[in-house]
């Protein structure tokens, strides 16, 4: 079985570049969040892979600071040298860019900041990396093209940043340069296809595209896969599914994709559309019931998908499943949802990485622990996506400490370009980034899922994980091209 790219993850890519200038800051929170969907994603490898996972070395605690020397016990600042960009005797600099101040809110692209943040935290308050302290440079590029080049020009050419970390950005203009330049970009939301065509970006999910900068994916192609599909079709025995967009052109064709990858499982699908800026929720939800469709897909924004819950709530109508994605799997689901609560306990969430809500795994605990402790006011906030900031952080120290007490860029890009699956201590599926043909059809693809409810956590209301293990949880499903 070969690797191949989690093709779903790029099934919305082209709903998310989009010029801001150019389109109202409502059609912007759509056009992210349904790039975010593309997040939500398996990943297609052997079954041999799920084996391979970074160890941490005895003596490490948990997942917190990475393997090896990275709890400071590779010796004293004044004994390293200074051995690349970035690097100095007690210091490596990093950049985290993200699209703080954009259109959409601030929200929206916060949390892989945020999680990035609180590991380096606390992997400095045990002692940095080989005595160095890691010294995350931010900068926020508005959620623009120009502005995000504003930010990589600064990071790069003035703060001397060695690497980039756990980026979340609406436009990632930069990335050009970035590529240009040979900096390590890792562990990067892939929002757009910045991560499946360009050299020396390395986004969470991993990659088995050429990324030669010259066309995005295969020659312009990219494949999105039916796992989710297939997992609701045998976990709930769901065959109807209602598909609900707006009347614009990227909704149209996001939902377009997600009615071609449930029609390829079988499914029944009824497509929706509504006025994007007077949507008749209340006509959907009618034409719901009348289906009796089982499962309910979306091309749209929190902001749609809240009023399409109140609509189906005030109209008694009932779904097995409202299907959201990993940027949704958050804590705001609690407050979005408040007015109508039958909805948000069939509201379900997939993802290529653990629930941040299950600490029954170390590596989360030490994610929640530290974020408690450094950030207490994000409580409400916390989502998927900031454990996969923390995930991404953790990625590029582990990278990192396999340079020894001198690390250099062409040493972390062997690390991120190995054979060997990486997991980020079991937090996310295992990913690699070894270039692939394009991927054959059938191929295996995995997925966690969580379903949130308001009895969980002593009826305080939270996500419960619904797979024993994502790493078991995969189904061989076929693979569809798409040019984004």
């Amino acid at each position: 079985m070969q690797l191949t790219t989690p093709a779903r993850c790029r099934a919305a890519v082209a709903f998310a570049r989009r010029r801001p200038g150019r389109v109202a800051a409502g059609v912007l929170v759509l056009l992210l969040l349904l790039a975010a969907l593309l997040a939500g994603c398996g990943t297609r490898l052997p079954g041999d892979a799920f084996s391979a996972r970074a160890t941490p070395t005895p003596g490490a605690t948990g997942g917190t600071a990475g393997t090896g020397n990275a709890s400071g016990t590779g010796g004293t600042g004044s004994a390293n040298p200074a051995s690349d960009t970035g690097v100095t005797a007690d210091e490596i600099r990093i950049g985290i860019v993200t699209s703080l101040t954009s259109p959409v809110g601030s929200e929206v692209f916060s949390g892989p900041r945020y999680g990035a943040l609180a590991f380096f935290q606390a992997l400095n308050d045990r002692g940095g990396l080989h005595g160095r302290t890691v010294r995350p440079v931010t900068c926020d590029d508005g959620g623009s093209g120009a502005g995000n080049q504003d930010c990589v020009h600064r990071l790069i050419d003035q703060e001397h940043v060695f690497a980039f970390v756990s980026g979340s950005v609406l436009d990632y203009a930069g990335a050009p340069y970035v590529s240009g330049k040979a900096v390590p970009d890792v562990g990067g939301q892939p929002i757009g296809t910045a991560y499946d065509r360009w050299p020396h970006l390395y986004e969470i999910y991993g990659s088995a595209a050429p990324r030669d900068g010259r066309s995005v994916g295969w020659n312009g192609t990219l494949y999105q896969s039916t796992e989710v599909f297939r997992f609701f079709k045998q976990r709930l025995g769901a065959s109807s599914a209602a598909v609900v967009a707006y009347n614009q052109a990227d909704s149209a064709r996001y939902a377009g994709q997600l009615k071609a990858g449930l029609e390829a499982e079988g499914y029944r699908v009824l497509l929706q559309t509504v006025d994007f800026a007077l949507p008749n929720f209340q006509a959907v939800a009618a034409a719901v019931r009348a289906d009796g469709s089982q499962l309910l897909f979306d091309a749209m924004d929190t902001r749609g998908n809240a009023a399409l819950c109140r609509a189906l709530d005030e109209s008694g109508v009932t779904v097995t499943a409202k299907v959201t994605n990993v940027q949704n799997w958050s804590e705001s689901v609690r407050k979005d949802y408040q007015s109508s609560p039958n909805c948000r306990n069939v509201l379900w969430a997939t993802s290529s990485s653990l629930n941040y809500e299950d600490e029954q795994y170390p590596a989360v605990h030490d994610f929640r622990t530290a974020m408690a402790r450094y950030y207490p006011d994000r409580a409400p906030q916390l989502s998927a996506w900031e454990l996969e900031g923390w995930a991404g952080a953790q990625w590029l120290t582990d990278a990192l400490d396999s340079c020894g007490a001198a690390p250099t860029r062409s040493c972390v890009e062997a690390f991120m370009n190995r054979a060997e699956p990486y997991d980020a201590h079991g937090l996310i599926l295992p990913a690699s980034f070894v270039p692939q043909p394009p991927p054959a059809s059938p191929s295996r693809d995995c997925l966690n899922a969580a379903r949130w409810q308001d009895s969980a956590q002593g009826g305080r209301g939270g996500w419960v994980t619904q797979v024993p293990s994502m790493t078991t949880t995969c189904f061989d499903v076929p693979q569809l091209p798409y040019r984004p």
